[in-house]
């Protein structure tokens, strides 16, 4: 399958990478259909997609005939059977538990048309561990975008040893459609390329703050103002989700056994008050105010 043979994609999981990633999927052109099993989610993601688009228009980044078009190409359902019927590309952005995507991938592999690319944007959970989950274990791999996804351009397409060229290559050309800016791993690794030096520094900057060293505040000012950082890594965690930093650190730990991979006391207490960081409007920063 050649990457010009990708029109229809499907993005399972409307939460913030979710709708994200359609939004820059319909601007690139492809019909795109979003699922998620939460109504309340699904509608949030569309009233999104219906304030970012005139935002643009009226910041002179897009025409009206532009969003209105990127617009018309994206729509949102509850039924994964109606999102990826068609699918000729397939992005998974769901919750980081390796059982639920196992689940969510047989059934893709179901529904979807034998042609269809399966792809996790998981960022630590490799598709090697997926992928016998399906019968097209050559067709599914990791391609994983950066939160906000409407922004960052980098994305990692990982090539495991079961993922064949024709797949890897296509979906290198449906990232560079996208405007975005790919790389390859040529292996699996835990972490990919990106988060394993961002996790050098989170994990530093959790020890500082629960040794009672500095406030997260301070830390971050430390890493903006001398390392030239965009944000600092607790800002950051805000942004991705706290709780995403706990699964993450919960299934690694549960994997290997090693307890360097067990979730930071501060992350287990944000965790268990829902402080998730912006998506529940507070974390390490209060977003409520």
């Amino acid at each position: 399958m050649a990457a010009i043979d990708v029109k229809n994609v499907c993005v399972v999981g409307a939460g913030n990478m979710g709708h994200q990633i359609s939004l820059s999927a319909a601007l690139a052109g492809f019909k795109v259909t979003c699922t998620d099993i939460s109504k309340e989610t699904l509608q949030k993601a569309e009233e999104f997609c219906d304030s970012y688009l005139p935002g643009r228009v009226a910041k002179g980044k897009l025409s009206e005939e532009e969003a209105k078009a990127a617009r018309e190409r994206l729509t949102f359902t509850e039924s994964l059977a109606e999102a990826a019927r068609d699918a000729d590309f397939v992005i998974e952005a769901a919750v980081e538990k390796l059982e639920l995507k196992r689940k969510i991938f047989a059934d893709l592999d179901r529904i979807c048309p034998k042609h269809a690319i399966l792809a996790t944007n998981s960022s630590y959970i490799v598709s090697s561990k997926i992928c016998d989950a399906t019968e097209r274990p050559e067709k599914v791999c990791n391609v994983h975008f950066f939160n906000p996804a409407l922004v960052m351009k980098l994305v990692e397409v990982v090539k495991g040893a079961h993922v064949s060229d024709e797949t890897v290559e296509t979906a290198v050309a449906v990232c560079e459609k996208m405007n975005k800016v790919p790389v390859v791993l040529q292996k699996e690794i835990w972490g990919f390329l990106v988060n394993r030096i961002v996790s050098a520094i989170k994990n530093e900057a959790l020890y500082l703050h629960d040794m009672g060293v500095a406030t997260p505040e301070d830390i971050d000012t430390a890493v903006v103002h001398a390392l030239g950082h965009p944000m600092g890594p607790f800002r950051l965690l805000d942004l991705t989700g706290i709780d995403l930093s706990y699964y993450v650190g919960t299934e690694r730990y549960q994997e290997t056994g090693d307890p360097k991979y067990k979730p930071s006391p501060i992350i287990v207490e944000k965790y268990v008050k829902k402080e998730w960081g912006r998506k529940t409007g507070k974390g390490f920063y209060n977003y409520c105010k």
